[in-house]
């Protein structure tokens, strides 16, 4: 049997099995999106322009979105650079095809995290705000389709964004460019409202593509006049979104072997060590 296929498959069966070990773990995902639901319920009155849904209506699939890639690049970056430090990464380094196998068990088991958060999310979303069309088999197949392909373009840039930090408190100026890049990827409201290059930088990045696929699944047409593009650019988002991913998987995992052929027990101690000292800090 081939053994980076042996790898694949333990990576799988890894993953599984670490998901159902750290599920409780899924609802530090979606505090930020349910805070974020009850204060959209006060904005229910306001309507997108020239059309008869609410904004509030309108910015739960952008919510969902944002969740995803939260989940998958903050997310998976942060477990990487936690264990770099504590050799997990240095043990999955000493088996064959080892970094191969661990990279596919950790997109595994942060894919299956991010789908239970959207679920815990979508659930009480679909209850409380009207105009959300989740009755139909398309809008589901959609919705499926974008998650899928918004997952495979996201989980890569995780794993690149981990391998290139040390210590998690370097890691914070990423976190706050995140939350800028929400604010020009049309999260909250209409990215056509917003300047012209604003826009071009906006839709540069994933998170806006499955924003908008989200809403196409969510949303009746109508509303997509209120897009860019006046319309749900269904080609576009998977045209982007696969480049992102052919992108991500390429050089993932070239950046992991590289860092696992850096990482040794000595430089593993050592960095334990400086995080420890920066936690007490």
């Amino acid at each position: 049997m081939d053994p980076r296929l042996t790898a694949v498959r333990a990576g799988l069966a890894h993953g599984r099995i670490e998901f159902r070990h750290n599920a409780g773990q899924v609802f530090n995902y979606v505090l930020f999106p349910i805070i974020s639901l009850a204060l959209l319920h006060f904005v229910t009155d306001r309507v997108v322009s020239d059309t008869d849904v609410s904004i509030a209506t309108w910015a739960i699939p952008g919510v969902l979105a944002m969740n995803i890639v939260f989940t998958g690049l903050i997310g998976l970056a942060m477990t990487l650079i936690m264990e770099r430090d504590d050799g997990t990464l240095l043990r999955a380094k000493a088996t064959p095809n080892g970094v191969l196998g661990y990279l596919v068990g950790k997109v595994v088991s942060q894919a299956a995290m991010s789908i239970a958060a959207m679920l815990i999310v979508l659930i009480p979303a679909g209850l409380l705000f009207d105009g959300l069309q989740l009755g139909s088999a398309a809008a589901w197949l959609t919705l499926a389709c974008v998650l899928v392909l918004g997952m495979s373009a996201v989980l890569p840039l995780g794993a690149i964004l981990g391998s290139l930090f040390t210590n998690p408190r370097n890691f914070r100026p990423v976190t706050l460019l995140f939350m800028v890049v929400v604010g020009i990827s049309g999260v909250f409201y209409p990215l056509s409202a917003l300047p012209l290059w604003v826009q071009w930088i906006g839709q540069a990045f994933p998170l806006y593509w499955i924003a908008l696929g989200m809403r196409s699944a969510m949303l009746p047409d109508p509303v997509s006049q209120a897009e860019v593009a006046s319309s749900w650019q269904h080609m576009e988002t998977f045209g982007v979104l696969g480049a992102w991913t052919v992108i991500g998987f390429v050089v993932a995992p070239v950046v992991l072997r590289r860092m696992a052929r850096r990482a040794s027990g000595n430089r593993v101690a050592s960095q334990g060590a400086t995080t420890m000292q920066s936690a007490v800090r």
